[in-house]
């Protein structure tokens, strides 16, 4: 490393932290996905007080050039860039202005259109001369990663898949780029460019290495083209003759260059992969070749041969590479709450690490602030799929989430204290791997016990019951360390009992999963249901309140009395028709005098895979044996998909949410019809359903008619439709499995 580079590091200002917005605008065939419409944040420019109130000052931000200029070249719109980049000026946040991000252009141009550079570039320099002030730019987005996607897998517009397109499309991408650093110049002089791109590795079996070494100079090939470093010296400088690039093209983009002032990389871990012959290992969906051999190209940390380079010995290597500035320009992964805020501390602490060692690394920026939609299809479809950023948009304004609060603890200096970012991600966890064996999480223990250990669990209730086996089932699953305990462990509505469970296991949050759950019967034994259900939460919110526990507990739809003709909300008073909901009502009331931080999560009937003698188990044995399976069909409810109740608890609890939460699958179904829905499903037919009132069935339980849930506080779980195939989908590979 040379003297400059060695020294580079250590006198430049501390590491920020940046923020950004997934902003890609993408076309497949004739249809455009524009994120910062399907996140809402188009919508909203409230937005940008949210981000600056999280500290940061740094902002990755859209112009783009198809929002811009869709009716033309010569019609512009500026409306949305004139309202939001002055809004940014007056709170003090520093744009890096974007002007294409994973694009085509408007719908007047293309990647391949040979006007495209020229035409992009006019467009950088109205950008430039409209608002001078603004200082960085990135003005194409990851040129190698859209060119894959766009002219290699054909995934993108214009769907093209050959190496000539992909080098073609890249080729005009670098050209753009530079012809528009350009053009902003002339207007502001100072002008940065922060380039970013894709940070990647190929690693291999040997017999594939001569593959693994081509793909591995190639995903330097656009900041070569930038830098000017594709001469007739360079690794791939025939490849790219021999497929149609021109020799005088080059040339000029080498003696012309306009080196970028920051390089900004983006590491995700899909970007790190594995060639391997063995294609009998694998999925068929990951089997490939190149023509000479056929191979599997999956994702090197699922591979317990592989050993991934990780972000900062990627970011070392462009840094011995450029020996220029850096940032990374994307932190993200679209995971459960508790890895996303893993993986920003990780890549923090690399970052930190690589500046200590003399690395010019300026920045880790936060991304999608507001989260991504789709990109589990590439964007390429419109499925639904939504993954939370920084805030979690399914709500009537955005929601701080975890990783908020962990973006606010690095831009105001502070050290991380979140109880579960110091433990391993699901990309360190052994049950990552293809067809390997899996071992315990560390931590994630059944039995009662002191515990010694600096990173304090959660805590469980509610032993060998459905709601509390699946909660801990989820924590083992995610890497949240707990502790599951029975009645003989830990009595709930025992004060001494709690007081020494709290004093031996030291959680950071307590899950109440314990109760009375047989509403039938609660008529009959009103002192144990009132134990169970109102006493015990009560004490676990005054213990959780004077010792700054979390307590999550549960609650139902029975605290409703049936009278509305819409879903409930959770402003809605409560008026309980039974003892059972009376239990519930009251614990709630209970619970949040003691405690106001605590959650309370009404839910509905569960259902799931290994739910015990659940309403779903109930009826798919009596639709196998054709016994008649008599249902109500005067109660209208809102089933619950427990699994995926349960992760939502836990990002709520994550997430720092308090008081009253109603946590349901979308939809309000009979219990006639969903009898009728799971027989249909199953290929039964729906006359082995006889639907009764619930006079007939439940002659000395008075119970709500109808109790279906909705919240005002944001609508998470999908559609009870939905869920339930997904659910009898578990169950029957389960049977298929011998499980």
């Amino acid at each position: 490393m040379s003297a400059e580079k060695h020294s580079a590091g250590r006198g430049h200002p501390s590491l920020e932290i940046w923020g950004g917005l997934e902003c890609t605008f993408n076309r497949v065939h004739d249809r455009y996905f524009n994120q910062i419409e399907m996140t809402g944040h188009a919508a909203r420019p409230e937005d940008l007080d949210a981000i600056a109130a999280l500290g940061l000052r740094t902002l990755r931000y859209p112009v783009l050039w198809e929002t811009v200029c869709s009716l033309g070249p010569n019609h512009k719109i500026w409306s949305f860039p004139d309202e939001r980049l002055a809004r940014m000026r007056e709170l003090g946040i520093r744009p890096i202005a974007g002007l294409m991000h994973h694009g085509s252009g408007p719908t007047w141009t293309s990647l391949i259109d040979p006007g495209f550079p020229r035409a992009f570039s006019a467009y950088a320099a109205s950008v430039a001369e409209r608002y001078p002030w603004v200082d960085a730019f990135t003005p194409v987005n990851e040129p190698l990663t859209t060119a894959r996607f766009s002219g290699l897998y054909g995934h993108w517009f214009p769907h093209l898949r050959s190496e000539r397109a992909f080098l073609a499309i890249l080729v005009a991408q670098c050209k753009a780029s530079m012809w528009a650093m350009r053009a902003i110049r002339k207007s502001i002089p100072q002008a940065k460019f922060i380039a970013t791109e894709d940070l990647a590795k190929t690693h291999a079996k040997p017999p594939l290495a001569y593959q693994a070494d081509f793909e591995n100079e190639r995903r330097w090939l656009s900041c070569d083209l930038l830098c000017g470093k594709v001469d007739n010296h360079h690794y791939l400088w025939r490849h790219l003759l021999e497929h149609g690039i021109l020799e005088r093209d080059l040339r000029a983009l080498a003696e012309e260059s306009v080196p970028p002032d920051i390089l900004g990389f983006n590491y995700y871990l899909t970007g790190e992969r594995f060639l391997d012959p063995r294609l009998d290992r694998y999925p068929e969906c990951y089997h490939g070749g190149n023509g000479r051999h056929s191979y599997a190209d999956v994702e090197a940390v699922r591979v317990h041969e592989a050993r991934i380079s990780g972000a900062g010995n990627l970011l070392r290597d462009a840094w011995e590479r450029y020996g220029k500035p850096l940032a990374v320009t994307e932190a993200h992964l679209g995971c459960t709450r508790e890895d996303q805020v893993r993986w920003l501390r990780e890549i923090w602490i690399a970052a930190q690490g690589l500046k200590q060692e003399g690395v010019d690394i300026r920045a880790v920026t936060a991304w999608s602030l507001f989260g991504a939609c789709e990109w589990n299809s590439l964007v390429t479809r419109l499925d639904g799929h939504y993954e939370p950023g920084a805030f979690d948009v399914r709500a009537p304004s955005p929601r701080p989430t975890a990783l908020a609060g962990l973006i606010a603890c690095l831009a105001a200096g502070h050290k991380p204290s979140d109880p579960v970012s110091a433990d391993p991600g699901w990309w360190h966890r052994t049950d990552r791997f293809f067809a390997a064996s899996t071992e315990p999480i560390t931590g994630a223990c059944r039995t009662f016990r002191v515990r010694t250990q600096s990173i304090r669990p959660i805590l469980i209730t509610g032993g060998d019951g459905t709601l509390a086996r699946v909660l801990a089932n989820r924590c083992r699953k995610r890497g949240l360390r707990f502790l599951r305990l029975s009645r003989a462990q830990m009595d709930v509505a025992d004060t001494d009992s709690v007081k020494r469970a709290i004093n031996n296991v030291r959680p950071w949050a307590i899950l109440n999963a314990a109760g009375y759950v047989r509403v039938e019967d609660a008529e009959n034994e009103p002192e144990k249901c009132l134990r169970e259900n109102t006493l015990g939460p009560a004490v676990l919110a005054e213990a959780c309140d004077s010792q700054a526990i979390r307590l999550l507990t549960f609650s139902s739809d029975l605290v409703f009395n049936g009278h509305a003709v819409r879903p409930y909300l959770e402003s809605d008073p409560v008026s309980p028709p039974n003892l059972y909901g009376r239990s519930k009502a009251e614990a709630e009331r209970r619970v949040l005098a003691a405690a106001p931080g605590s959650l309370v999560v009404r839910t509905g009937a569960f259902f799931g895979p290994g739910e015990g003698s659940g309403f779903l188990v109930r009826y798919i044995e009596a639709l196998r044996t054709r016994e008649p399976l008599m249902v109500a069909e005067d109660i209208t409810v809102s089933p619950t998909y427990l699994p995926g109740l349960a992760d939502v608890c836990l990002d709520l609890l994550l997430d720092g949410e308090s008081g009253v939460w109603h946590l349901a699958n979308s939809g309000a179904m009979t219990w006639a019809d969903l009898a009728r829905f799971i027989a249909r499903a199953l290929g039964y037919g729906e006359e082995s359903v006889l639907a009764l009132p619930s006079r007939i069935l439940f002659p000395n339980t008075p119970g709500p008619r109808y109790s279906a849930l909705s919240s005002e506080r944001g609508r998470i779980l999908p559609s009870v439709e939905k869920d339930l195939e997904r659910c009898l989908g578990e169950l029957s590979g389960m049977a298929v499995h011998g499980r």
